[in-house]
């Protein structure tokens, strides 16, 4: 399937709401499963990805009924989860594969775990080696790197664990074990990372601790229902954060968007470069901050993106690199080795895109180095089977002279269904 679009004499301007927060319905969904008593989720995120969540708690026998954007779930606790019948798939989602690694780590089950082509070629062994350590028997292709895989849970041991990459889905994983484990399991984190599994685990009566780089939690812990409001996600509210920063006369307000300070590496980053965006949290939901967004067309300059900020934006490298492609001078962006093992190897996807639009982009091991001031082009383009692969070269068709067609568009569904009636509802 392939797509065109060209929106070069459109401008961005209006108010929008986006989706459910990607990370934090996952994160509902389990957190629910494992409690006692009804949970009650709204404007859950649609996507793909978080539907294998659901599913995978389905085969575990746990009763989960969905009505659009609600999501209700019968939570009967830890010992309440059966041993499923048959291996469980989780397509793309790399979230709910190693997050429930952890998981399935402290149950007494045999359990089988496949994905797509995509999720079967992503590493898998940065959670069963921690997973390992604490008494989990996990095997899979490849010495056990790679799905499909097998775990036998059980009885588990704590452990104190520093993480070797900056990964939130890692440390959730490890903390999702430790929950089911007697004793106190301990993550290290280098860098800070997102924390949804942190601030929503009091939501479902649980505590977890933070004592400057150390994250700990004490199990195991009983967990209770909850009513769970997720907001906005702000990775896909980027794409028209950017959109409306790049184009001339735009002015774009988002309402209702999570601004966990763990996530918003993208605004601060676009601001450093001269983006003219205000961020005001109205509220929180839980320990969530949540608010709006305003952004108005704006001239960039170029930066370097490295080091401690680069967990705060890594899903927003693409897009980043886009806005790069328009800024004076030159963007360098380093210390994002973790875009080479995302859905697709997302330096060299970004590359690629990027040259065929006429873009002078070098690939760096550890990121790219992009030159600024480009008059962008329309071809024919790749989405990589990556979600946000495919929406920035959506984005880059309001900056192309010509129309840029794209194939297999259809992986966008991933994380935001609804990504071109939202598109729609913005052109001016």
């Amino acid at each position: 399937m392939t797509i065109s679009v060209h929106h070069k004499n459109d401008s961005i301007k209006g108010t929008l709401q986006v989706p459910g927060d990607k990370s934090m319905s996952h994160r509902a969904v389990i957190f629910g499963s494992l409690a006692e008593g009804e949970t009650q989720i709204e404007n859950f995120l649609l996507g793909k990805d978080c539907l294998r969540t659901i599913e995978a708690f389905r085969k575990m026998g746990v009763k989960i009924e969905q009505h659009g954007e609600s999501v209700t779930i019968q939570g009967r606790g830890v010992s309440g989860l059966q041993e499923p019948t048959e291996p469980l798939f989780f397509g793309n989602s790399g979230t709910t594969a190693r997050l429930l690694l952890g998981v399935l780590s402290g149950l007494p089950y045999h359990f089988v775990l496949t994905g797509d082509d995509s999720l079967s070629n992503r590493p898998m062994d940065r959670v069963s080696v921690p997973l390992r350590q604490m008494g989990s028997t996990i095997d899979g292709r490849d010495t056990g790197r790679f799905l499909p895989m097998s775990i036998r849970g059980g009885v588990l041991q704590p452990i104190e664990y520093k993480l070797p990459v900056n990964s939130a889905q890692v440390k959730s994983a490890i903390l999702l074990a430790g929950l089911l484990t007697e004793g106190t399991t301990t993550v290290v984190e280098p860098v800070a990372t997102r924390d949804h599994t942190e601030r929503m685990i009091g939501a479902f009566g649980g505590t977890i601790t933070k004592n400057g780089v150390n994250v700990s939690i004490e199990g195991p812990q009983a967990l209770k229902g909850a009513a769970v409001k997720v907001p906005g996600d702000i990775s896909s509210a980027a794409f028209f954060i950017v959109a409306a920063t790049l184009v001339e006369q735009s002015e774009l307000v988002i309402e209702n968007v999570g601004l966990n300070e763990t996530r918003t590496g993208i605004i601060d980053l676009l601001k450093q470069m001269g983006a003219n965006i205000h961020m005001d949290v109205t509220h929180y939901v839980g320990d969530e901050p949540v608010g709006t967004v305003s952004v108005k067309a704006s001239k960039l300059t170029a930066t370097t993106v490295e080091g401690a900020m680069i967990p705060r934006l890594v899903d927003e490298i693409p897009l980043i690199a886009l806005a790069a492609t328009q800024a004076e001078g030159k963007t360098v962006i380093k210390d994002a080795e973790e875009l080479r093992v995302k859905e697709t190897d997302r330096v060299r996807a970004i590359k690629q895109v990027l040259d065929v639009l006429g873009a002078t982009v070098t690939e760096r091991e550890d990121g790219l180095e992009i030159e600024g001031g480009t008059a962008l082009q329309g071809g024919t383009v790749s989405s990589f089977g990556d979600h946000r692969i495919g929406m920035m070269a959506v984005i880059a068709s309001f900056l192309s002279s010509e129309k840029i067609e794209i194939q297999n568009p259809d992986c966008i569904d991933i994380s935001y269904p609804t990504f071109f009636e939202d598109v729609k509802k913005v052109i001016s």
